[in-house]
Formats: C-alpha cells, sequence, structure tokens
C-alpha cells in the first residue's frame, strides 16, 4: 500500500510573468502557516502533476508546484517547431524559481526534486543555498553529458532491439553523433509528418529505459501527441545542450550545500540513472543521507513512500533552524 495523503485542491493559483515572454503556471497546497516547500517536476518538460501534491502533509506543509517554462499549463507551450526555445535553459529556470519565491512571500523552503527535477533542485541549492532549508531528492541526477550518453546509446546493450528502432529514427549520418541533437533538429522541422513522428519515437524509447519500475505501465501521457511535442522537444532540447551547465558542475558545487540537510532516494535497479550518480554525490555531501531501494527502479515499489516519509522528516525544518 503506497502511503499518499488525500487528495487537496489548490488553495491559491496563479500566472507569474517571468520574462522573456514567459508565464508559469503555480500552485499552493496545505496550511499556509506550514513549513514552506517547493516541487521540482521532472522532464524536462513533465508538469506538475495534481498526484505530486499528495506527499505534503497538508497539516504541516504550505508546498507550491508549477510547471516550468514551456510545459504543463505555463506559456507559451514548447510545442512544435515553432516554439521559440531560445529563453528556455537551467540559468532561467533556477531564475524563474528565485522569482517564485520572492513572489509568495517565502523566505526559505523545502526543495522536493525528481529525476531531471534533482538536478534543477541541485543547481538552484547552490545559487541560492541561504533560501533552502533541506531536499528530498528522488531519482537522483546531476545533468552530466556521461548521463545523457547513457539514456540515449548505453542502454542499448539492455534493449538492443528498441535503441536500434529509435537510433534507426535519426538519419545515418547522425546515427554515431549526440542522438539527442539529431531528435532535436528533426523536432524542428518544418514538415508536421517529420516533427511529429519524432516525437512519438523519442517518447516510445522514453517509455523502454525505465521499465524496470515494479508494476511499470506505458506512460499514458505520451498518448496526447501536444503532451508528447513539448517533452520530447525540451528533453532534446535541454541534453544536446549538455543541460545548460559546466561538464562536473554539480559536482563541483556540492561544498556550497555540505551544511544543508538532504535526502537522496534512489532505486538500484534504476536504469534510467545507475545508482553511482546518487552515490557520488552523497559522498562529496556530509549532509546527506543516501537510501537505495532495492525494491524500486525509476520510481515504483517502495520509492513514494521514502519520499513522503523524507518530507514528513522535515515538517517544521525552518523552526528548527
Amino acid at each position: 500500500m503506497i502511503a499518499r495523503y488525500p487528495a487537496v485542491e489548490p488553495h491559491a493559483t496563479g500566472m507569474l510573468e517571468v520574462g522573456d515572454g514567459h508565464q508559469l503556471y503555480w500552485e499552493t497546497v496545505g496550511s499556509e502557516q506550514g513549513t514552506p516547500a517547493v516541487y521540482l517536476h521532472g522532464g524536462p518538460g513533465g508538469g506538475a502533476s495534481p498526484g505530486a501534491r499528495r506527499v505534503f502533509d497538508p497539516a504541516a506543509y504550505r508546498a507550491v508546484l508549477f510547471d516550468q517554462r514551456g510545459c504543463g499549463r505555463s506559456r507559451p507551450l514548447a510545442d512544435g517547431p515553432d516554439a521559440d526555445l531560445s529563453r528556455n535553459s537551467t540559468p532561467e529556470l533556477v531564475a524563474d524559481i528565485e522569482a517564485l519565491r520572492v513572489h509568495l512571500g517565502i523566505d526559505r523552503w523545502v526543495v522536493y526534486g525528481v529525476s531531471w527535477g534533482v538536478t534543477l533542485a541541485l543547481v538552484y541549492a547552490q545559487a541560492h543555498p541561504d533560501r533552502v532549508l533541506g531536499l528530498v531528492l528522488g531519482a537522483v541526477t546531476s545533468g552530466q553529458r556521461s548521463e545523457t550518453e547513457w539514456i540515449t546509446r548505453d542502454m542499448g546493450r539492455l534493449f538492443p532491439r528498441e535503441w536500434e528502432a529509435f537510433r534507426d529514427h535519426v538519419p545515418p549520418a547522425e546515427r554515431d553523433g549526440d542522438l539527442a541533437a539529431a531528435y532535436a533538429r528533426l523536432l524542428a522541422d518544418r514538415d508536421p509528418e517529420v516533427w511529429q513522428r519524432a516525437a512519438a519515437a523519442w517518447c516510445a524509447w522514453e517509455d523502454v529505459h525505465v521499465r524496470f519500475m515494479p508494476d511499470w505501465q506505458p506512460n499514458p501521457r505520451f498518448a496526447d501527441p501536444v503532451f508528447r511535442s513539448v517533452f520530447a522537444r525540451l528533453v532534446t532540447h535541454y541534453w544536446s545542450h549538455g543541460c545548460f551547465l559546466a561538464e562536473g558542475q554539480v559536482l563541483a558545487g556540492m561544498p556550497r550545500l555540505a551544511a544543508i540537510p538532504a535526502v537522496l532516494i534512489h532505486g538500484r535497479y534504476d536504469v534510467s540513472g545507475p545508482p553511482d550518480v546518487a552515490w557520488h554525490l552523497h559522498q562529496r555531501w556530509p549532509g546527506s543521507r543516501l537510501e537505495l531501494l532495492d525494491d524500486a527502479g525509476h520510481g515504483g515499489g517502495s520509492f513514494p513512500d521514502r519520499v513522503l516519509a523524507a518530507l514528513d522528516e522535515f515538517r517544521g525544518l525552518e523552526r528548527r533552524r
């Protein structure tokens, strides 16, 4: 039985102008007097689903959820080749998080990130350590190019048939190069058949490499052509630019987080992100605890329960620090 708090509706929502023509959808749930927290979703481009509200104790947290630039209910959407991605990068997302904190009048908050949201949480915390009470990080990533190469190329050794279909969707001359960049070019093609087929092929591979998750089912959101387009465009945009980070940037910045408590939660069978990524971060982070789960992949198993327990542990953290 997976622990969840009861479903709740937001007590406030809004659209925040963050410049560059972008508006962020945000919502808050829980108690106005609770410990402030922010949820950073995966992808990039996954959006904040209603289910994410249910990991926060509504009596103890004032939780903020929002859709990052270009996805979900934020506008404009990164949908199709006409979408301008020139002002969609990791530094701009970090600035958006800080703008949202200021807009909501929050001094410091607990940061909870999942998958890509972990990389974003780490970069944000390194830029603004004085604004972070603690971090809960699930399905740990750090934005290195080696992680992208692992997903787009090395995992072909585990799923050779599916990976060859994924690789062979790009032109022969590009199959030995940066596959994320090759897909990004297809997704920017003016021919609707080209970019729509590329979005479907990219999302089909996404569904393959998370299937070691217990009780895995195909992601129903990938049946939506708009979601496929937004998700594929944003993921390939970020990955083909090295997540807009210098190689090794997150690891190099870990001393800035030394005093911040954190729980890192990672499935031992997460082939999308091997556990050594979480291990190396933990080794450089005296204030962290690493939980490697023997029954989880990129989620599933006891993963949701451990996330909820870690967030419960940080309730009232602002009064203890």
